[in-house]
């Protein structure tokens, strides 16, 4: 019984990856809206309902096996070394996801891939659910981490706290990568988009998560640091 279901299921997973990999090359060289469930169907000669058993729409279609960044971020705090802080985690992951990102935006595929992605508003719309999930992942991790930690340095409200992070953090990292996209379009060298983008993700998210300990931690008192947040006018009318 168990070697007939082990059969099964490699069946199941070797009619699924058919079906992505027919559907993946038929968006990339056509036009995404244009193409059909039928269509793919038909090229992966398979039913239409054994499309559907395995992906819910194209959109999901599209993006099957690309989006590791939804997960991502979670796992690098829920996976950390213990000794590592949370936010420490998040920002070495955010900023080496953001860099290679750009930085395979010289890439053939992944220049037909993002070109697929800009032309469709469907496409688009489903990036930003995508995103929304990733927010989602994160806030629980970091609710999670911070929960479990009674340092000065965790947030004595786990709950906005991950809130204000997940929403500001993944919306820097989007729009880093997303404003290179329109360049890398114009022809702009990958490389030097890379490096540039490297150096202001490290500043920013090294900025930010200075500046969590200062607005949200357990004993900060009124010690603002080298944040730079706030401004000094600012401290000085407090």
């Amino acid at each position: 019984m168990s070697e007939i279901m082990d059969r099964r299921a490699l069946k199941k997973a070797r009619t699924r990856d058919r079906v992505r990999t027919v559907a993946q090359r038929m968006f990339a060289e056509g036009d995404f809206d244009s193409v059909t469930i039928a269509d793919i169907a038909r090229e992966a000669d398979v039913a239409v309902q054994t499309v559907f058993n395995h992906f819910t729409t194209k959109e999901e279609l599209f993006f099957d096996g690309r989006t590791p960044w939804v997960a991502g971020p979670a796992d690098a705090v829920r996976d950390r070394m213990p000794s590592m802080p949370p936010l420490t985690a998040l920002r070495e992951y955010l900023v080496g996801t953001v860099r290679d990102l750009v930085s395979s935006l010289g890439q053939p595929d992944r220049r037909c891939y993002v070109g697929t992605l800009e032309a469709s508003d469907a496409l688009r719309a489903h990036e930003r659910e995508l995103v929304h999930e990733t927010e989602l992942r994160l806030r629980s991790a970091l609710v999670d981490a911070w929960s479990a930690d009674a340092s000065p340095a965790a947030p004595a409200d786990p709950e906005t706290a991950a809130t204000l992070v997940a929403a500001s953090w993944l919306s820097t990292a989007r729009t880093l990568v997303v404003t290179q996209r329109t360049a890398m379009m114009d022809d702009a060298d990958p490389a030097v988009l890379a490096d540039r983008v490297l150096d202001m993700a490290d500043r920013l998210f090294r900025h930010f998560e200075a500046g969590v300990a200062v607005v949200h931690g357990r004993g900060q008192g009124s010690t603002y640091g080298d944040t730079g947040w706030p401004p000094v006018a600012m401290r000085r009318a407090g």
